[in-house]
Protein backbone atom coordinates (compact mmCIF):
# COMPACT_ATOMS: atom_id res chain seq x y z
CA UNK A 1 0.00 0.00 0.00
CA UNK A 2 2.96 2.22 0.70
CA UNK A 3 3.84 2.17 -3.14
CA UNK A 4 0.96 3.83 -4.49
CA UNK A 5 2.00 7.18 -2.23
CA UNK A 6 5.28 6.95 -3.29
CA UNK A 7 5.18 6.21 -7.03
CA UNK A 8 2.38 8.81 -7.10
CA UNK A 9 4.04 11.50 -5.18
CA UNK A 10 7.47 10.81 -7.03
CA UNK A 11 6.12 11.09 -10.38
CA UNK A 12 3.99 14.28 -9.48
CA UNK A 13 7.52 15.59 -8.20
CA UNK A 14 9.50 14.64 -11.33
CA UNK A 15 6.91 15.83 -13.54
CA UNK A 16 6.06 19.53 -12.19
CA UNK A 17 9.95 19.67 -11.97
CA UNK A 18 10.02 18.75 -15.64
CA UNK A 19 7.35 21.34 -16.54
CA UNK A 20 9.20 23.81 -14.66
CA UNK A 21 12.64 23.09 -16.74
CA UNK A 22 11.39 23.33 -19.73
CA UNK A 23 8.73 25.95 -20.03
CA UNK A 24 10.68 28.66 -17.51
CA UNK A 25 13.81 30.59 -17.43
CA UNK A 26 15.82 30.10 -14.05
CA UNK A 27 15.04 33.48 -11.92
CA UNK A 28 11.81 33.73 -13.73
CA UNK A 29 8.81 34.22 -11.45
CA UNK A 30 4.91 33.77 -12.90
CA UNK A 31 1.78 35.00 -10.66
CA UNK A 32 -0.81 32.14 -10.35
CA UNK A 33 -2.62 33.88 -7.49
CA UNK A 34 -1.46 37.32 -6.91
CA UNK A 35 0.11 38.59 -4.34
CA UNK A 36 -0.07 34.80 -2.34
CA UNK A 37 1.34 32.26 -5.08
CA UNK A 38 3.93 32.44 -7.68
CA UNK A 39 5.90 29.89 -9.72
CA UNK A 40 9.66 31.23 -9.04
CA UNK A 41 11.95 28.86 -10.52
CA UNK A 42 15.23 28.72 -8.99
CA UNK A 43 17.56 26.10 -8.51
CA UNK A 44 18.90 25.23 -4.88
CA UNK A 45 22.14 23.76 -3.98
CA UNK A 46 21.43 23.74 -0.34
CA UNK A 47 18.89 22.56 2.19
CA UNK A 48 15.83 24.93 3.48
CA UNK A 49 15.92 28.36 2.64
CA UNK A 50 19.81 27.54 1.04
CA UNK A 51 21.16 26.29 4.43
CA UNK A 52 24.94 24.58 3.45
CA UNK A 53 25.22 25.81 -0.03
CA UNK A 54 29.12 24.01 -0.65
CA UNK A 55 27.53 20.83 0.81
CA UNK A 56 25.45 19.68 -1.15
CA UNK A 57 26.91 15.90 -1.29
CA UNK A 58 26.60 15.66 2.31
CA UNK A 59 22.30 16.26 1.80
CA UNK A 60 23.08 13.43 -0.84
CA UNK A 61 24.48 11.05 1.57
CA UNK A 62 21.37 12.05 4.14
CA UNK A 63 19.30 11.51 1.74
CA UNK A 64 20.09 8.44 0.57
CA UNK A 65 20.26 6.84 4.52
CA UNK A 66 16.82 8.51 5.17
CA UNK A 67 15.22 7.03 2.49
CA UNK A 68 16.56 3.57 3.16
CA UNK A 69 15.87 3.80 6.88
CA UNK A 70 12.18 4.85 5.42
CA UNK A 71 12.15 1.75 3.04
CA UNK A 72 13.17 -0.29 5.55
CA UNK A 73 9.78 0.89 7.98
CA UNK A 74 7.86 0.19 4.99
CA UNK A 75 9.13 -2.88 4.02
CA UNK A 76 9.27 -4.47 7.04
CA UNK A 77 7.92 -2.64 9.86
CA UNK A 78 4.87 -0.46 8.52
CA UNK A 79 1.59 -2.39 8.76
CA UNK A 80 -1.54 0.34 9.28
CA UNK A 81 -2.85 2.22 6.50
CA UNK A 82 -2.23 5.13 8.01
CA UNK A 83 1.52 4.23 8.85
CA UNK A 84 2.10 3.02 5.57
CA UNK A 85 0.95 5.75 3.24
CA UNK A 86 2.45 8.27 5.51
CA UNK A 87 5.84 6.55 5.02
CA UNK A 88 4.95 6.12 1.53
CA UNK A 89 4.80 9.93 0.92
CA UNK A 90 7.79 10.62 2.98
CA UNK A 91 9.77 8.58 0.67
CA UNK A 92 8.49 10.02 -2.35
CA UNK A 93 9.41 13.36 -1.23
CA UNK A 94 13.16 12.22 -0.13
CA UNK A 95 13.02 10.07 -3.43
CA UNK A 96 12.50 13.17 -5.51
CA UNK A 97 14.91 15.43 -3.88
CA UNK A 98 17.51 12.99 -4.43
CA UNK A 99 17.00 12.30 -7.78
CA UNK A 100 17.59 15.79 -8.11
CA UNK A 101 20.69 15.63 -6.38
CA UNK A 102 22.05 12.94 -8.60
CA UNK A 103 20.80 13.65 -11.46
CA UNK A 104 20.89 17.21 -12.18
CA UNK A 105 23.49 19.91 -12.79
CA UNK A 106 26.18 20.68 -11.98
CA UNK A 107 27.04 16.55 -11.31
CA UNK A 108 26.16 13.40 -9.97
CA UNK A 109 25.94 13.68 -5.97
CA UNK A 110 26.03 17.16 -6.54
CA UNK A 111 22.90 18.47 -8.43
CA UNK A 112 21.05 21.31 -7.18
CA UNK A 113 17.48 20.61 -6.13
CA UNK A 114 14.44 22.66 -8.86
CA UNK A 115 12.27 24.53 -6.61
CA UNK A 116 9.42 26.77 -7.83
CA UNK A 117 6.38 26.64 -5.58
CA UNK A 118 6.82 30.76 -3.94
CA UNK A 119 4.87 32.09 -1.08
CA UNK A 120 5.12 35.66 0.37
CA UNK A 121 7.58 35.67 3.01
CA UNK A 122 8.65 32.22 2.91
CA UNK A 123 10.93 29.92 1.18
CA UNK A 124 10.45 28.63 -2.03
CA UNK A 125 9.90 24.85 -2.80
CA UNK A 126 8.69 21.87 -4.48
CA UNK A 127 6.21 18.82 -4.13
CA UNK A 128 9.00 16.80 -2.68
CA UNK A 129 9.25 19.47 -0.10
CA UNK A 130 5.63 19.76 0.53
CA UNK A 131 5.56 15.67 0.82
CA UNK A 132 8.57 15.83 2.99
CA UNK A 133 6.77 18.22 5.67
CA UNK A 134 3.30 16.93 5.60
CA UNK A 135 4.65 13.46 6.34
CA UNK A 136 6.73 14.18 8.89
CA UNK A 137 3.56 16.17 10.62
CA UNK A 138 1.57 13.21 10.03
CA UNK A 139 4.33 11.18 12.24
CA UNK A 140 4.34 13.12 14.91
CA UNK A 141 0.23 12.78 15.00
CA UNK A 142 0.30 9.38 14.36
CA UNK A 143 3.00 9.16 17.34
CA UNK A 144 1.09 11.49 19.95
CA UNK A 145 -1.77 9.91 19.03
CA UNK A 146 -0.34 6.42 19.98
CA UNK A 147 -1.23 4.57 16.29
CA UNK A 148 0.80 1.42 16.23
CA UNK A 149 3.03 1.16 13.12
CA UNK A 150 1.87 -2.17 12.88
CA UNK A 151 -1.19 -4.84 14.12
CA UNK A 152 1.43 -6.34 16.42
CA UNK A 153 2.15 -3.37 18.79
CA UNK A 154 -1.04 -2.99 20.12
CA UNK A 155 -0.86 -6.74 21.37
CA UNK A 156 2.32 -6.53 22.65
CA UNK A 157 1.31 -3.45 24.52
CA UNK A 158 -1.78 -5.84 26.53
CA UNK A 159 -2.07 -5.38 29.72
CA UNK A 160 -1.51 -7.89 32.06
CA UNK A 161 -3.45 -9.21 34.97
CA UNK A 162 -2.05 -8.73 38.14
CA UNK A 163 -1.51 -12.34 40.18
CA UNK A 164 -4.07 -13.21 42.63
CA UNK A 165 -2.67 -12.55 46.23
CA UNK A 166 -5.49 -14.53 47.87
CA UNK A 167 -4.42 -18.08 49.06
CA UNK A 168 -7.01 -20.62 48.39
CA UNK A 169 -7.88 -20.98 51.98
CA UNK A 170 -9.05 -17.30 52.08
CA UNK A 171 -11.27 -17.63 49.33
CA UNK A 172 -15.07 -17.77 50.05
CA UNK A 173 -17.61 -19.85 47.90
Amino acid sequence: MAMIPLVIGYLIDQITKYVVVENMSEGQSIPVIPPLLHWYFIRNPGAAFSIGTDYTWIFTIIQTLALGVVMYLIISRARTLPWLITLGCLAAGIAGNLTDRLFREPGFGVGHVVDFISLPNFAIFNIADSLIVCSMIAVVILIFTGLPMNDHAAEDEAPVEPARTESPENVSD
